[in-house]
């Protein structure tokens, strides 16, 4: 027996991950969104429109994905190259790559399934796949905002990052229970990406100092009424928090309570599956109030995409049941690291070497974790569907799977 057949023992096989009964319910598939926002409505939805004209017809749907995704991901190398401390101030181009990289996730994000219509090509995987690379870029995104704000290896950074991990759970979570991607009037990849954008190119214009200032000056008026230290940055997030809350998550849980009400389940019995993302958060504010090295040694970058690539397999976890009419899944072995980490922390048994060493390995078995994870369960989509992941199936090699 070879190397590669050893260690494919100590893997999860494929039906571990979805059995096959599982795959059968894909056949019920059937995506439905409700999108309210006026900008998509009265804008976007034409741009997009137009822009799927642009891309040829041999190119995949989840191809898209996957380019519009690595836009994001060279933002990230970009900020490590040149702006390591999440600082600078950087060189002005920088923080237009910033929006304009942004820009273009969202566009290709947006487009992909368009092209999955035009081309006939549109299946579950495509939904597994898209949200999957959204649940990376919460992170990825993350980093660049911060960095375009000059947050610093500081605790802002993780609040923004916190912020769009925490959206976009509830929004899986909804969907589960709903059937329904519902995004409301202001919601994240339109509103506050576009304005996200547009601070990339206001930083790019006038230096990330604008963000800076002292509350009172940066708002005229309701900045006096946040304490005379705070920052224009520090409102800006306790007004994004605020309003995530009630503007997000407390909508999210009414569209369950309803949807629970319809089906005569039991909405009390849907909030202990909330408990999983509690545990991560958690996890993560007591590793970073109680770490030796992530702030001071400039290792923030390494610990959010640790811990955003686990968030990433739990959210995709989420997705894939819904997909497969599996049970909400509570628990992924992701977040045995972040646990483990904060516990340590807590205690006070890390040094800088050690916990540096730690997170390392740490980093190293998620991203393999996840990696494996994505590959067996595209595989079986693949075999299933008769489908190709990144390329176009001819139609009648589809129906032939069907």
């Amino acid at each position: 027996m070879d190397v590669l057949s050893r260690a494919r023992t100590f893997l999860p096989s494929g039906d571990e991950y979805v059995t096959e009964d599982a795959l059968k319910n894909l056949r019920n598939y059937k995506y439905c969104s409700v999108d309210k926002s006026f900008l998509t409505k009265y804008l976007y939805r034409h741009y997009w429109e137009w822009a799927v004209t642009l891309f040829p017809r041999w190119m995949a749907p989840n191809l898209i994905t996957l380019v519009g995704l690595s836009f994001e991901v060279f933002d990230v190398l970009l900020v490590l190259v040149i702006m390591p401390d999440l600082v600078g101030p950087g060189p002005g181009w920088l923080y237009f790559a910033f929006g304009i990289g942004m820009w273009l996730y969202s566009t290709f994000d947006n487009v992909d399934g368009k092209q999955a219509r035009r081309t006939g090509s549109s299946s579950p995987l495509g939904e597994l796949f898209d949200h999957g690379c959204d649940a990376l870029n919460c992170t990825i995104a993350g980093i660049v905002e911060a960095s375009a704000f000059a947050c610093g290896i500081s605790w802002q950074t993780v609040t923004i990052v916190f912020f769009t991990t925490m959206t976009f759970f509830f929004s899986t979570w909804e969907e589960y229970h709903t059937g329904v991607l519902y995004l409301g009037y202001v919601n994240g990849p339109t509103e506050i990406l576009t304005l996200a954008v547009l601070a990339c190119f206001a930083s790019g214009i006038w230096g990330p100092e604008i963000w800076h200032v002292p509350a009172a000056k940066g708002l005229p008026g309701i900045g006096l009424l946040f304490p005379a230290s705070w920052e224009l940055m520090d409102a800006m997030l306790a007004i994004t928090g605020v309003a995530m809350l009630f503007g997000h998550c407390l909508v999210c849980c009414w569209n369950v309570y309803a949807a629970c009400k319809e089906k005569n389940r039991s909405f009390v019995a849907t909030l202990p599956q909330l408990v999983q993302y509690v545990v991560f958060a958690s996890s993560c504010y007591v590793w970073l109030s109680n770490t030796t090295t992530i702030f001071v040694n400039n290792h923030l970058v390494l610990f959010l995409v640790t811990a955003g690539t686990a968030f990433g397999r739990i959210v995709s976890k989420i997705i894939l049941a819904h997909l497969t009419e599996m049970p909400f899944p509570s628990y992924t072995v992701q977040m045995v690291p972040l646990v483990v980490g904060a516990i340590l922390a807590r205690l006070g048994l890390f040094v800088p070497s050690t916990e540096l060493l730690f997170l390392v390995l740490s980093c190293m078995f998620v991203v393999a974790a996840y990696l494996h994870w994505a590959l067996v369960v595209i595989e079986r989509f693949c075999e299933f569907l008769g489908i190709n992941c990144l390329s176009i199936t001819p139609r009648k090699h589809r129906e032939k799977a069907e």
